[in-house]
C-alpha cells in the first residue's frame, strides 16, 4: 500500500488501485484538492464542481476563470447528466445510451448532449437554444472509475468537474497544449501548486497498450443535441466535435453498425505530447 501523508497542503502521488490511496485523495478532493489522476490511456485533472473549484482550476491552468468545463461520473452514471426529453426528432434515448454503451466498452470518450435540469450552468454551453453539457468518461475497463465513485460519495454530489491534464495555450503561448500521459508530466507542470496531488497509473506503459485503438490524448466527443437532417441512407447523423483519441474512421465504422451517420465540425486532430 502507498503511504502519502494526510494533510492536503502536501504535493503527493499515490497509485491507481491503491484502495486507502484512493479514499484519502476522494476526502481531499471532497476538501478542495485538485486531483490529477490515471484516465485510461491518459491524464486527466479532476475538482469539485463549484462555480469557485472550476473557477480556480482554470486560472490554475492559465484558462479564463469562467471558461465552461466538462463534466465526469464513472461510465454507469452517464445516462443521469442528460434530459432525454430534449433529443431532437430522430433520436431516442435507447439509440443513444446503445452508442454511450459501445463506446465506453472500447475506451475513454466523451459526448455533448441536452443537459439535466441537475447540472449547474457554469458546466453547460446553451447553443441554439439548447443547454448543453459534456460528459467525458475513461470507459468501462479504467480503475479510475472507483476513484470517481469515491469522489463523488465523499463530495456529496452527482458530478465532478473534468479537464485536461495541461496547462492552457492561453499560458503556455503554444499552438496547442496537449493533455500528459506521463504522470512526471503533471508534476513538472502542477508539482509548485497548493493542494494537487496526483493519482499516477500503475504502469503507464501498460495503461496505454491496453487501449490499442485510442491515441494518449484527450478523448474524441460526439454530440447528440442538434437537429439535423439524415443522411444518404436516411439515417439519423451524430456530430464529431472533437477528433481526439479515437480515429474518425473508428468513430464512422461503430456508427455506421449502428444504423447511424456522423457528420464533422472537428476540423484537424489532436496531437499528442511528446516528451
Amino acid at each position: 500500500m502507498t503511504t502519502i501523508e494526510s494533510r492536503p497542503a502536501e504535493r503527493v502521488s499515490a497509485v491507481l488501485g491503491d484502495r486507502a490511496a484512493q479514499a484519502l485523495l476522494a476526502d481531499w478532493l471532497a476538501a478542495g484538492t485538485v486531483v490529477g489522476h490515471g484516465f485510461a490511456n491518459f491524464y486527466a485533472i479532476t475538482a469539485r464542481p463549484e462555480a469557485e473549484s472550476v473557477q480556480r482550476l482554470n486560472r490554475m491552468k492559465g484558462r479564463p476563470a469562467d471558461q465552461p468545463g466538462s463534466v465526469t461520473v464513472p461510465p454507469s452514471g452517464v445516462a443521469g447528466i442528460f434530459d432525454w426529453a430534449a433529443l431532437p426528432d430522430g433520436l431516442d434515448r435507447r439509440r443513444i445510451l446503445t452508442v454511450i454503451d459501445v463506446l465506453y466498452g472500447m475506451g475513454p470518450f466523451g459526448f455533448r448532449g441536452p443537459a439535466a435540469t441537475h447540472v449547474p450552468d457554469h458546466l453547460t454551453v446553451t447553443e441554439n437554444g439548447v443547454r448543453t453539457v459534456q460528459v467525458i468518461a475513461p470507459g468501462y475497463a479504467c480503475p479510475s472509475n472507483a476513484f470517481l465513485a469515491r469522489c463523488l460519495d465523499a463530495a456529496g454530489t452527482d458530478l465532478l468537474y473534468v479537464t485536461s491534464a495541461n496547462r492552457s495555450h492561453h499560458l503556455t503561448g503554444a499552438e496547442d497544449s496537449p493533455a500528459h500521459w506521463k504522470a512526471s508530466g503533471l508534476r513538472v507542470d502542477f508539482g509548485h501548486v497548493p493542494n494537487f496531488a496526483v493519482l499516477e497509473h500503475q504502469d503507464e506503459a501498460a495503461a496505454r497498450a491496453a487501449y490499442p485503438r485510442f491515441a494518449p490524448m484527450s478523448t474524441s466527443v460526439i454530440s447528440f443535441h442538434r437537429a439535423l437532417p439524415t443522411d444518404a441512407s436516411g439515417r439519423p447523423v451524430l456530430t464529431l466535435e472533437r477528433h481526439g483519441s479515437l480515429a474518425v474512421d473508428d468513430i464512422r465504422e461503430v456508427l455506421d453498425d449502428l444504423g447511424l451517420g456522423l457528420t464533422s465540425r472537428a476540423g484537424q486532430r489532436l496531437t499528442a505530447r511528446t516528451y
